[in-house]
């Protein structure tokens, strides 16, 4: 005599079904989140990216004002005669406006043995510009001797 075989029923759903749909619904819950961690993945990286553009254009700033400083400076140890005590002169760069501001004035410095020594002075240069909208400084100072 065969046996029958008995199904149990669920909601009306034979129990084999009931399987079958419960395992395709967690293929496709896995399926949802491995789409979510590569989503998570590439947003992620995405950001990395930006920050690596952004690292890369500041430091191109950087370098661009480096050598403005640099060329003001050598034009000032080189030009004869006192640096002019305040002066201001804006350098259209090709990437934006970079305002260059030079100050210069004269240091008392003395001896070790206590003589006073004249013709120095202090020259500081100080250049200002905009990199999105963030306001971007530097500064550098150096002394200057003249008799």
């Amino acid at each position: 005599m065969r046996r029958a075989r008995m199904h149990l029923a669920i909601d009306g759903v034979p129990h084999t079904q009931a399987c079958l749909c419960s395992k395709s619904a967690f293929a496709l819950y896995e399926v949802l989140l491995g789409l979510l961690i590569f989503a998570i993945g590439i947003i992620a990286l995405g950001r990395a990216v930006n920050n690596c553009m952004n690292a890369s254009a500041l430091s191109t700033d950087d370098a661009r004002v480096r050598e403005i400083l640099a060329n003001r400076m050598v034009e000032i140890e080189t030009t004869p005669g006192q640096p002019d005590k305040a002066k201001e002169s804006k350098i259209d760069t090709g990437f934006g406006i970079v305002k260059l501001v030079q100050k210069a004035a004269p240091q008392k410095m003395k001896e070790e043995d206590g003589t006073e020594l004249t013709g120095i002075t202090r020259v500081t240069l100080t250049a200002n510009w905009t990199r999105g909208a963030a306001d971007q400084s530097k500064a550098i100072a150096f002394y200057v001797y003249r008799l």
